[in-house]
């Protein structure tokens, strides 16, 4: 990989802060899993999310498949962080990065596993659980989805994860090896 061009692509991007690491530096958590059962809405309901993606340790087998990860940070405001129907519709914007990051990797000949903020919303319905994907290459799992703590990324790499004001922050990870 020319990671300086990357990391100049990179730059080009409207992104707040990025960072390569080793994946065995990621923290695996049954909590985590725990919160999308009890708490989102979308467990159960997409490919991208549990149960569908497996359980915590085959999630975790299989991001470890891959050595080195990029981790992109993007904040966005909000006028209201209780206006969760905008407050996701900020998330479009966070996915097109990714989507554009993803690319970066494919022109030098790496592909990625790609988690992002997605509890995936590319079909109007998905087809779980009674069919495959019907996108499956352009289909992010979400970071969460993994069982990856991401409060523990934000914390080694210094990136308020809280922000101040009306400050939304997204995560994604691209997962690859060289």
């Amino acid at each position: 990989m020319d990671r300086a061009l990357l990391e100049q692509r990179l730059r080009e991007l409207p992104i707040v802060q990025y960072e390569f690491f080793s994946t065995d530096q990621l923290v695996f958590s049954e909590k985590v899993r725990y919160i999308c059962e009890t708490e989102c809405p979308q467990f159960g309901t997409t490919w991208a999310c549990p149960p569908a993606v497996g359980s915590v340790e085959s999630c975790r087998e299989r991001c470890l498949r891959y050595p080195d990860a990029l981790l992109l940070v993007t904040m966005t405001e909000v006028e209201d962080l209780s206006n969760m129907p905008a407050l996701l519709a900020t998330r479009a914007t966070h996915e097109e990065i990714t989507r554009t990051v993803h690319g970066l990797l494919r022109e030098q000949g790496i592909e990625p596993y790609v988690l992002s903020t997605e509890s995936c919303e590319i079909c109007e319905h998905c087809a779980y659980p009674d069919a495959p994907c019907r996108r499956p290459e352009v289909m992010y799992p979400c970071v969460e989805s993994q069982g990856i703590l991401v409060s523990d990324l934000a914390e080694r790499f210094g990136i308020d994860f809280m922000a101040a004001g009306n400050l939304v922050t997204w995560f994604s990870l691209l997962l690859y090896k060289e």
